[in-house]
């Protein structure tokens, strides 16, 4: 699982070094192309060191120390022991909408952080559902790919806003020696890049793999012991989320426990998080199978 993730980490960043090369010659030929390339390499140090902080700071997350919410370290205190993990810094998203979300590019450098609406919906029993379920990507090192996915995923929509405002205002100017007859193939490779931009930064939300769900929900389970407050929690959450969709940088929407967003037809076709029937009835089917080794 590590290798694995070390290698889409490494694909992940130099997909976003070659999009920033690509970007920096349209706008300023070989010496755009130059400072890109710097730039390029500062943001791979960035995604690297700080995807956490960067993913926390576009969710709106601020950390809360256990004076401020009991509660809520009580759960993680006792549920990080359980899993034989450090404890993650806790944090509260001041949003109605009920979600989770972990991140951290390790164990020891991981936080937790949780929306108020999911304090106030959820009873005990379920938020340690969804702790566990947040502790477990932390265990199984989830978290680094997921913070470093929406970072790139939040680059590369920048980048696609650069592009249009370039278009706009003259910007893309390829070199010098491309006046005449470039005009039209320049303006035809600003709005390509100006549509594949943002697919490629939905490709990148995909890059995070659908079954990470799965084996966190199982090994969530098994931290707290019981995999039917999780399933209980996710039929509240996703219900809660139909209702009132949270509004999210899209970058971050794969981070969470429940897609924040909303969306069917071909939107479907690019979720980020297995049906969360599945999931529940995967969870369920755990139980009956605990109940059935417990009478036999």
């Amino acid at each position: 699982m590590q290798i694995w993730n070390t290698f889409k980490v490494t694909l992940l960043l130099a997909a976003l070094t070659g999009l920033f090369i690509v970007v920096g010659s349209a706008v300023g030929g070989q010496t755009g192309m130059v400072i890109a390339f710097g730039l390029a390499v500062l943001m791979n140090m960035g995604a690297w060191w700080f995807s956490d902080k960067i993913a926390l700071k576009m969710s709106g997350a601020r950390e809360v120390s256990p004076t401020e919410a009991p509660t809520l370290h009580h759960l993680v205190d006792h549920l990080a022991e359980r899993a034989n993990l450090p404890k993650p810094a806790v944090y509260i998203i001041d949003n109605d909408t009920p979600n989770a979300f972990a991140t951290g590019r390790s164990p020891r450098h991981s936080a937790v952080a949780v929306t108020s609406g999911i304090m106030r919906l959820l009873s005990q029993d379920e938020l340690a559902g969804v702790i566990a379920h947040e502790l477990a990507h932390i265990k199984n090192r989830d978290t680094l790919i997921s913070s470093i996915a929406a970072t790139v995923a939040g680059a590369i929509t920048m980048l696609a806003d650069m592009a249009t405002w370039a278009m706009i205002f003259g910007g893309f100017g390829g070199s010098e020696d491309e006046e005449e007859g470039g005009g039209l193939g320049e303006l035809a490779g600003s709005l390509v890049f100006i549509i594949v931009a943002p697919l490629a930064a939905l490709l990148i939300q995909m890059a995070i793999s659908r079954s990470r769900e799965f084996s966190a929900d199982a090994a969530g389970a098994r931290i707290l012991g019981d995999s039917h407050p999780l399933a209980n929690a996710l039929e509240k959450l996703e219900r809660s989320v139909d209702r009132q969709p949270m509004e999210v940088n899209p970058a971050t929407s794969p981070l969470y426990i429940i897609n924040p967003l909303r969306g069917g037809g071909l939107l479907g076709l690019f979720r980020t998080h297995p049906d969360t029937a599945q999931r529940i009835a995967r969870l369920r089917a755990m139980k009956m199978v605990q109940l059935a080794q417990a009478y036999n």
